[in-house]
């Protein structure tokens, strides 16, 4: 049977007393303040569903907390995350008694969350490593929301073994990523990428011919306010801010195969860059290149081509193709270059046609 990435929801009640001297507020701004990892629209829903209770009685969304007030509040959230060791081939690039270097498929999430729960190269790494146990994991459903840094440091651990994801790549984005085997590893690698010491190099196929031989892009990164789930690229002062440099390696008819270098790592950091300049990756449409997105396609063959391509590959045409760090036991440099997956060499070929 498969397992189920979006299980039933599960009730958890909520009761307050207001006490004295509590200023006035509104019933779902109180509510969102204080209960751990609410939402402002998970409260309203609550609120419009007649399960926030004031003394007894549903409210509505603009009724004033006084003290005294008892509040009971039932909001519905998804079950508590288990790590399930899975048997999943791992496509493993080196291992040592410290770390293992993975190159991850396109299609894989790197680490569980409220909606992949199983499948994840976590829970492949849980079995490779010999552990069979199912094991809590301590994550709010909040938690990659709230994470604006590709650059996480993740431990999950048993009694015998303590491995961590030292930094993540999306999930339909292939390539090279270094996992630690203990806490040691995993703190003196991530300091590398905190440092950016870590080398890594990307490659991409995008759309429209970039002009200039090499560049950079150099932007803070933030959340759309539009849609929590995309990031764009901004001048102000404000979010953090993201560098990346990039070397063109090939032009085609409508297209532009770079090597790009993260000098930052933000969370979808070269997929809102390259949008940023024009060039989106081919078949991300979260970044606008999930439709033809060159103006300079002037004949109907070019078009019906275009239209091919993204057939061709159907996720963001990114691989992270080259990965380099000190190890922990001798501070050696050690770099690790992979092939680039089948779709990936089935766009590049068809733009050569």
């Amino acid at each position: 049977m498969e397992k189920d990435n979006y299980p039933r929801h599960i009730e958890h009640v909520f009761n307050f007393t207001i006490p004295p001297g509590q200023g006035i507020e509104r019933i779902d701004v109180y509510l969102t303040r204080v209960i751990p990892h609410a939402t402002r629209n998970k409260v309203q829903e609550a609120i419009d569903a007649g399960v926030v209770l004031v003394n007894g009685k549903s409210v509505k969304n603009s009724r004033k907390i006084l003290p005294g007030d008892c509040i009971e509040c039932t909001i519905l959230k998804p079950p508590p995350i288990v790590l399930v060791p899975e048997e999943i081939p791992l496509n493993i690039a080196h291992e040592d008694e410290r770390v293992i270097v993975i190159n991850k498929p396109a299609g894989m999430v790197v680490h569980p969350g409220f909606g992949n729960r199983y499948g994840t190269l976590v829970n492949a790494l849980l079995y490779h490593l010999g552990i069979r146990e199912n094991i809590p994991l301590e994550l709010d459903e909040h938690q990659d929301e709230n994470n604006e840094d590709e650059d996480l440091s993740i431990g999950f651990q048993t009694d015998s073994i303590r491995p961590g994801i030292v930094h993540r790549i999306d999930k339909d984005t292939s390539g090279l990523l270094v996992v630690a085997k203990d806490v040691a590893a995993l703190s003196y690698l991530a300091k590398q990428f905190r440092d950016r010491t870590a080398e890594r190099e990307y490659y991409a196929l995008v759309w429209g011919i970039v002009k200039e031989d090499k560049g950079e892009v150099k932007t803070n990164i933030i959340r759309s306010h539009r849609d929590r789930k995309v990031f764009i690229a901004t001048e102000k002062d404000i979010g953090k801010s993201a560098h990346t440099t990039y070397t063109v390696l090939e032009r085609f008819d409508f297209a532009t195969l770079l090597r790009l270098k993260l000098w930052t790592g933000r969370t979808h950091q070269i997929r809102v860059h390259c949008s940023s300049i024009g060039h989106p990756l081919i078949s991300d449409a979260a970044y606008g290149g999930g439709v033809i997105a060159y103006s300079g396609i002037k004949t109907n063959a070019l078009k019906s081509k275009a239209e091919k391509l993204l057939q061709i590959i159907t996720r963001q045409a990114l691989h992270a193709k080259t990965l380099g760090f000190s190890h922990p036991d001798n501070e050696s440099k050690m770099t690790f270059d992979s092939v680039l997956p089948d779709d990936f060499l089935s766009a590049m070929e068809f733009c050569r046609k």
